[in-house]
């Protein structure tokens, strides 16, 4: 499993990445914010272009706050993944993210399931 920190300034977020069996996974803990976005975004699309996953899972139950970033960090791996002829989906969105999530109407276009 690899680790990395996305934002420097006190650490913020961290995702774990995991790959096995053609399945990708993103855990994330911490804050998805605009600081941290961009570089998650460069980070998963390597992840992803190094991989080429059939599935990608975005698991959220570690964050603590997200806002509108995330909707594009979601966008961006449902999009990435699109382009290689896989499928993404979110899953374990505690309550503040799902209101972000929920608000932007991202799962009409991203599937949201409470578990893997």
């Amino acid at each position: 499993m690899l680790y990395f920190f996305v934002s420097e300034e006190e650490c913020k977020m961290q995702i774990s990445i995991k790959f096995e069996d053609a399945r990708l996974e993103l855990r994330f803990t911490g804050e998805l914010d605009h600081h941290a976005a961009k570089e998650a975004m460069q980070k998963i699309g390597r992840a992803i272009d190094l991989n080429l996953p059939r599935d990608c899972i975005v698991d959220f139950a570690g964050l603590s706050f997200m806002d509108s970033s995330g909707i594009a960090v979601v966008l961006n791996i449902h999009k990435r993944m699109g382009e290689i002829g896989g499928r993404a989906w979110v899953v374990n969105v505690p309550r503040q993210p799902m209101k972000v999530l929920n608000a932007s109407g991202i799962y009409r276009m991203v599937e949201i399931a409470e578990t893997v």
